[in-house]
């Protein structure tokens, strides 16, 4: 039997050995799955309502109990996991609400003298297998933005988590399975990367959700063939901060938003634009929260800032700073005055960088750590413009008090969301939740992503 060793990012202590699945394993849980979808596309609403529900009060019951597993296997500081978790019990309380509200429509037919007296009903049908792959930075609410929404509409699924995070999910499936759920209609396969992605063309399966990089989503949607395919990918998300806007807000959400969990979501605050006549002051705010936070251990109350997941990160992080540096971006927070970028081999120190360009990593590229940057600009139009010529498009926040400018970048930045007065980094779990560019495809929060996971079917009835 192969097993694989989880280990803690923080401090490389085994924190469980797991075992890793066959490629017969891998082949019987699919044919499984394939036989199970014909039990929970039958299920009525009621009994997914029920199922549902159940599993929302079981991860409540077990809240500290996968928050330490989080800190444990993904380094999430436990404040951050905790609140991780009740986002999971709400993302499934949801998905019991909307599993019986997935409604259709009654079309008339009869626009032509020759189909006088047809008409038809319209109703969504769930598509089949998902293949799901989810990464390691929310281990449980991710995979519950997977999960959740095929249970809602009778889909099941075949899981792929994050190597550095199979735990979660696996106690998440024995929830499921727990509640209620057909145990071969969710499937939790931890095997490497590359077999998951050999997996993506199998016509066993008829949908591959993907959060991960942009890179890798969209050279899996280009091997998934005819199959329907929804990326949520990364960014590099920035906010704008008009003349007019709350400072002290706004410096203490950009705090926030740019360093808590080290910087490991795809909507953590990298890019700040402020506007040149706050610019001074507004680094002067912000600096100085950036320097309280504290830094370390993910399973010490205080921690806000933990650890990189992997230690290769921490590597290329300071490459990206060093290489910025070099080529005239000046220092705001950080290594300055002789201290060491890093605490620890896994634990960076949170950094700001500004006289940067846009073509430099720290701007153009995900940075995924607890690094920003912070420019001026002079006119709106130059920040949405700066914003825009990202090859990304996730969220952008804008902090303001005059409605022309809210609007003005409502209409023009080429994002999926934009977030007024807060950050980028905002998210409730039943909004639609996406990106445009490289940043995704497709739309994730329970009823968007239940649509996603359902075709719709018309039934034409003939007048006799």
């Amino acid at each position: 039997m192969s097993e694989v060793e989880i280990r803690s990012p923080y401090d490389g202590a085994v924190v469980r050995r797991v075992h890793q699945h066959t490629d017969a394993e891998v082949n019987t849980a699919l044919n499984r799955a394939v036989a199970a979808f014909e039990i929970t596309r039958k299920l009525a609403g009621y009994e997914r309502q029920q199922i549902l529900s159940r599993v929302s009060q079981s991860i409540a019951a077990q809240r500290e109990d996968f928050a330490r597993l989080m800190v444990a296997e993904a380094g999430k500081p436990i404040a951050a996991a905790r609140a991780e978790v009740d986002r999971a019990v709400f993302t499934f309380r949801v998905a019991a609400e909307e599993s019986v509200r997935m409604s259709g429509e009654v079309l008339p037919l009869d626009w032509q003298e020759s189909t006088k007296g047809n008409w038809s009903i319209i109703r969504r049908f769930p598509i089949g297998v998902v293949h799901a792959i989810t990464p390691f930075n929310f281990p449980l609410n991710l995979v519950a933005h997977k999960v959740a929404p095929a249970m809602a509409v009778g889909c099941s699924m075949v899981l792929k988590p994050a190597p550095q995070t199979p735990l979660t999910a696996l106690k998440l499936a024995d929830t499921i399975h727990a509640a209620g759920w057909p145990p071969d209609a969710l499937a939790v396969l931890n095997i490497p990367n590359e077999a998951a992605a050999q997996l993506v063309a199998d016509e066993r399966m008829q949908m591959l959700s993907f959060t991960g990089s942009s890179a890798v989503g969209w050279r899996l949607k280009a091997a998934a063939g005819k199959k329907k395919v929804a990326l949520e990918l990364g960014g590099n998300a920035g906010v704008i901060i008009h003349s007019d806007a709350d400072l002290a807000l706004a410096a203490n959400r950009c705090v926030s938003g740019a360093f808590t969990y080290a910087g490991q979501s795809c909507i953590s605050v990298q890019r700040i634009l402020v506007h040149r006549s706050v610019h001074e002051e507004f680094i002067r705010r912000f600096t100085e929260l950036a320097r309280e936070l504290p830094v370390g251990d993910p399973s010490d109350e205080r921690t806000q800032v933990g650890p990189m997941i992997r230690a290769s990160d921490v590597e290329r992080v300071t490459t990206w700073i060093a290489a910025a540096k070099r080529s005239g971006a000046r220092e705001l927070l950080g290594a300055h005055a002789g201290e060491p970028l890093s605490l620890t081999p896994s634990v960076l120190r949170p950094s700001a960088l500004t006289n940067t360009r846009p073509d430099m990593q720290v701007n153009a590229e995900e940075i995924f750590a607890p690094v920003c940057t912070v420019e001026a600009f002079a006119e709106l139009d130059d920040a949405i413009a700066s914003i825009n010529a990202s090859r990304y498009g996730l969220q952008t926040g804008v902090f303001t008090h005059d409605l022309r400018v809210a609007m003005r970048a409502y209409e023009e930045l080429q994002v999926g969301g934009v977030v007024l007065n807060d950050v980028p980094t905002f998210r409730i779990d039943h909004m639609p939740y996406g990106g445009v560019k490289d940043s995704g495809l497709g739309r994730e929060g329970v009823r968007y992503a239940m649509e996603e996971m359902t075709e719709p079917r018309i039934l034409v009835v003939r007048a006799l």
